[in-house]
């Protein structure tokens, strides 16, 4: 349903599309996924066995949210704009795909001295502070708006109200201009799809490929939410707490009227006070983590003392929610989700501190909606393409880029920077994307403009801040990390190709050691998500099942495309020393606005 947001006005132009030959009504600058969602349209891809998927991961990343717009099929719902007359349809589980419009497709390179992949926090403060010195920038990001995950904009046809927007989203629309005026040179729109080496990766956008040739490169490509299998967690109308939030924040859309929020971390909190403020009833927010403030009284005073305005934040989340009489209950999680064909209602119950369902402790939540959060996984196959050395993170059990302390990594020409090198929260990442390019441009030769001259001090500053805060921060939201704690063997792990807890079992049981012997032997992991919302669980499974804990080499192996892409892109694609330019011209490359935010 359609909600309002203080700052953000109603959209000024609607218009008619079609979905399943019903009239829905469509407003300027939104995506399918949120039209579809506001008009209550949550089952989009039809799977194998007649059920369907809806909105799930809100990033392009899951492919859940597939859909027919026009007669082509395979189209995310998340990434597409709604466009006036669009006929939109439910994606077939085994649709025709016709054949391609032309075999040519226009080749654009790019040769900046450095390329930025990514546009939210880390990427925009980096990007800007080597253009302000002079330096030739581009950054590339799959979504046609800047902000990244953290800093979501809504839609260029609303009209803005500054002064009634909150913090996040003017710091957002700072730094987006911030870039825009450095004259940072941004395509939009754009897929990296393959890290094939630090001065060569393969793009690819809507109307043509790309190959870009930096000679320095910044992946700030942020991270995705850690999924956990639940029972009933595939129906329409259970997503990602990132993608309600994109929903919200973007288009001003909730997923529901009546939402449960679930998980680990502050996120959900922060998402459960921004749907009560827009007049959405949570009827639950359930936390795994022990909230008791007696219990955290350290880690509390800890982040007080670090950054006294985010406690204020996190103390207005639960205020909002507690005169709302939104329940929040701690030390406990969403252990089933109820509904014939959409979400209808969620179980609720106490967890032990292995994760495990309490028996007896079970109860029962009405919703439409329920939103799951259970922390971020970096988004790293790129950096462990281009080998990049990695350790595992004991305490999230995911794995981190090795990096200096200005994200520099053991190729000497590749910095990580943000989320995508371990999760450490938005404003750490932003430090560290300043620190990043006071590296990039020392390692340039490059003086620094004069505005940045104390920017590196100044950022490390902000960054020992940040990082203190965010070790209270964990500390408080300590949980142990879920994987198939609340799944039956019936329940699916792998929601691309449909394996179940059991059969994944079954192949540990029958001599797999390793999450790719069980990959071979299920199919888990070769989905369209490639491995990003199952791998937790495998992995942990094979651990389990070899005795060793999970290394840098333990998991899925990342290859190019590390996004799907239509075979043409990869078969066509000129990488040679001799690929043939159209132009380079900015206006040529979609950099005059076409292709940019």
């Amino acid at each position: 349903m359609r909600v309002g947001v203080p700052g953000v006005a109603a959209p000024d132009r609607t218009f008619g599309v079609s979905y399943e030959g019903r009239d829905v009504t469509a407003a300027s600058g939104d995506t399918v996924a949120a039209t579809l969602v506001a008009g209550g349209h949550l089952a989009l891809r039809e799977t194998g066995d007649g059920s369907h998927r809806g909105v799930f991961c809100g990033m392009g990343a899951c492919h859940e949210c597939a859909v027919v717009i026009d007669g082509d099929p395979g189209r995310l719902a998340c990434m597409v704009a709604t466009g006036p007359g669009m006929d939109i349809g439910i994606q077939p589980a085994a649709p025709d795909v016709p054949a391609p419009k032309s075999d040519f497709r226009e080749t654009r390179q790019l040769s900046p001295a450095v390329l930025v992949v990514g546009g939210g926090p880390a990427g925009l403060t980096a990007a800007s502070v080597l253009a302000e010195a002079g330096v030739e920038v581009v950054v590339a990001d799959e979504r046609s708006k800047l902000g990244g995950q953290f800093y979501k904009q809504p839609g260029s046809d609303r009209d803005i109200d500054e002064e009634r927007l909150d913090d996040q989203y003017r710091a957002g629309r700072a730094l987006v201009r911030r870039a825009e005026e450095a004259g940072v040179q941004i395509v939009g729109g754009v897929t990296v799809w393959g890290a094939l080496r630090p001065d060569l990766l393969a793009a690819r956008s809507d109307r043509c490929s790309w190959v870009l040739r930096p000679e320095r490169l910044v992946l700030a490509t942020g991270a995705h939410e850690r999924a956990v299998p639940i029972p009933g967690w595939t129906l329409p109308g259970v997503m990602t707490t990132g993608a309600a939030q994109t929903l919200l924040r973007s288009s001003q859309v909730s997923p529901g009227q009546r939402v449960v929020l679930s998980g680990n971390g502050p996120l959900n909190m922060q998402v459960a006070a921004e749907l009560v403020r827009a007049g959405v009833t949570v009827t639950a927010l359930v936390e795994q983590a022990d909230l008791r403030w007696w219990r955290n009284g350290r880690s509390g005073s800890g982040m007080l003392m670090s950054a006294p305005e985010l406690v204020r934040k996190g103390l207005g989340y639960r205020t909002t929610l507690a005169r709302a009489r939104a329940p929040v209950i701690d030390r406990s999680s969403v252990v089933e989700i109820l509904g014939d064909g959409r979400v209808e209602a969620a179980v609720v119950a106490r967890l032990d501190p292995s994760g495990h369902r309490i028996p007896g402790t079970d109860r029962e939540v009405a919703a439409d909606a329920v939103c799951l959060g259970y922390g971020f996984i970096p988004a790293n196959e790129m950096s462990r393409s281009l080998g990049c050395d990695h350790h595992v993170d004991r305490k999230s059990g995911s794995l981190a880029v090795t990096r200096s302390d200005t994200g520099r990594t053991s190729v000497p020409t590749v910095w990580v920077v943000g989320d995508a090198g371990g999760v450490k929260g938005a404003y750490v990442a932003g430090a560290l994307g300043s620190l990043a390019a006071c590296d990039i441009l020392a390692d340039l030769g490059v003086r620094p403009a004069e505005r940045n001259r104390p920017s590196r001090d100044a950022a490390r500053r902000l960054l020992r801040r940040h990082q203190r805060f965010q070790r209270h921060l964990e500390h408080l939201y300590r949980a142990q990390p879920l994987t198939t704690q609340l799944a039956h063997d019936t329940t699916l792990v792998c929601r691309c190709e449909s394996v179940p807890l059991g059969e994944l079992r079954a192949s540990f049981g029958g001599g797999a050691q390793t999450a790719g012997a069980a990959k071979r032997l299920t199919r888990a992991g070769m989905g369209k998500c490639q491995g990003r919302y199952c791998s937790p669980s495998v992995l942990a499974l094979a651990s389990e099942a070899s005795g060793r804990p999970p290394e840098e080499f333990s998991g899925f192996a990342p290859q190019a495309p590390v996004r799907p892409v239509f075979i043409s892109d990869v078969a066509g694609a000129d990488l040679g020393d001799q690929s043939p330019v159209v132009s380079t011209e900015p206006a040529a490359l979609g950099l005059d606005g076409s292709d940019r935010t």
